[in-house]
């Protein structure tokens, strides 16, 4: 399996529901660096496995939907404790989007996986891994 990944970070506000998660009930901010991963088993016609600009411009995108915003008040987002495992699947969904509509290239729709990990801190991180 050939992989290309690509990072950005996001910075956001939000807050979550339920005892299990303390005092991070109340708001707060978090900053996530963001890998998203792309994957195919073989090279396209030019020996690549996506364009890195095109899927770097992607994620940017997908991120500035969501970075400086209070997420708790974000209508896409209602019902949902936006965690890190619950983002990492948000910009996965939306970045396969992206692919599906031909953001990326035509030779993106060949992608056979793609894999978003948030880092909440050189310590802990949280991945959503999806088929294409």
């Amino acid at each position: 399996m050939f992989t290309v990944t690509v990072r950005d970070h996001m910075m956001i506000a939000h807050s979550f529901r339920g005892e299990v998660f303390g005092p991070a009930q109340r708001l707060h901010g978090a900053t996530f660096v963001v890998d998203a991963t792309f994957c195919r088993a073989v090279l396209d016609a030019d020996d690549v496995v996506v364009d890195i600009g095109r899927a770097g411009d992607a994620l940017k995108a997908v991120l500035a939907e969501l970075s400086y915003r209070n997420l708790d008040d974000e209508a896409a987002l209602a019902g949902m404790n936006t965690t890190t495992e619950a983002l990492a699947q948000v910009i996965a969904d939306r970045l396969a989007t992206r692919i599906e509509a031909g953001e990326l290239g035509a030779g993106a729709r060949d992608l056979t996986r793609l894999v978003v990990t948030l880092h909440e801190s050189h310590v802990a991180w949280a991945s959503y891994e999806r088929e294409l």
